[in-house]
């Protein structure tokens, strides 16, 4: 008996379980997602500020040290991955709410889950946050400058995505200080990856659920959708390396750039689409999240047979 209880709370802390039973029960048991969907932003600034944590004084430590790094980040996430989200959108002239969807999720940084993923594949963890932790702040310039670029601008959507942008990166990093000033994160720490893994089963769950429609009558409307999400993944995480084989990167720097070059934050994509634009508009989101966690799923598989 205490064995299977050990096997049913490891599996309830397993990530691929966690995501395969949103998507599952988003399909099947969608009737909720329009409660889950008034949870949203506070789920995502809570998640967020779980993540934020992870941020400490270290990085402010012999600046001039992390300068190629927040350069590597910035383009590879923001410009080459960004770049080429928006082009193949254009490029296979999907319908507006779904090119609306990719440019949304080209804009803002990377996903909250490339510092585990960071760890137990076997990457650079300090080069990983330092890029992880400019691509956000870079965020606040580049993300509405993009959406201002291809989306327009109409009055006070600058304020709009600003507002936004301040309840998702300084209210999660103001409160995540406070978690580190009282030790709170240390008491947490066993259990951040689990509260994290349920905060986007969550995000998945809605939005799977609010798009349920379009994933079971019309599936074939989204394989131009799977295939950028596709390229975004497995094609940029091969270029991704070659450049930074090409720039002398190590193993373990060359696998953080990977991670930082092929991931977008999905849920907070989710949340600027949903808030700004259409529930349609989130479906590329979706779709990324699945392929990224097949994407990694990969790289583990690789690391463990290579």
């Amino acid at each position: 008996m205490a064995n299977m209880l050990g096997q049913l709370v490891k599996l309830l802390r397993d990530r691929n379980f966690i995501l395969i039973l949103s998507l599952v029960l988003g399909l099947s048991l969608h009737q909720l997602a329009r409660y889950t969907e008034r949870v949203l932003l506070p789920i995502l600034i809570f998640v967020m500020t779980i993540s934020m944590t992870s941020v400490t004084k270290k990085i402010l430590e012999s600046p001039g040290r992390w300068v190629k790094p927040i350069a590597i980040s910035l383009a590879l996430n923001h410009f080459l991955l960004g770049g080429v989200m928006i082009l193949l959108a254009y490029l296979l002239k999907l319908p507006d709410p779904y090119r609306v969807g990719f440019i949304v999720l080209a804009s803002v940084p990377p996903a909250i889950a490339v510092i585990p993923f960071t760890n137990f594949l076997g990457g650079d963890p300090d080069y990983s946050l330092v890029g992880f932790t400019a691509c956000y702040i870079g965020a606040f310039l580049l993300t509405p400058l993009t959406l201002s670029t291809f989306l327009g601008s109409q009055p006070g959507f600058q304020l709009r995505i600003i507002t936004l942008l301040s309840q998702l990166i300084i209210v999660p990093f103001l409160l995540s200080r406070v978690l580190v000033r009282y030790s709170i994160d240390k008491r947490i720490g066993s259990y951040k990856g689990t509260m994290v893994n349920w905060s986007f089963f969550v995000i998945i769950y809605t939005i799977v659920g609010l798009n349920n429609k379009v994933f079971l009558r019309d599936p074939l409307s989204l394989v131009p959708l799977a295939t950028i999400a596709i390229f975004a993944t497995f094609v940029m995480g091969y270029i991704v390396e070659k450049i930074s084989e090409a720039l002398g990167a190590g193993p373990s720097k060359t696998l953080s750039n990977v991670l930082l070059g092929t991931s977008k934050n999905s849920g907070f994509a989710a949340g600027i689409a949903i808030t700004l634009f259409s529930v349609e508009s989130t479906v590329p989101s979706t779709l990324t999240t699945v392929f990224m966690l097949l994407y990694v799923i990969f790289l583990d598989l690789r690391k463990k047979t290579g």
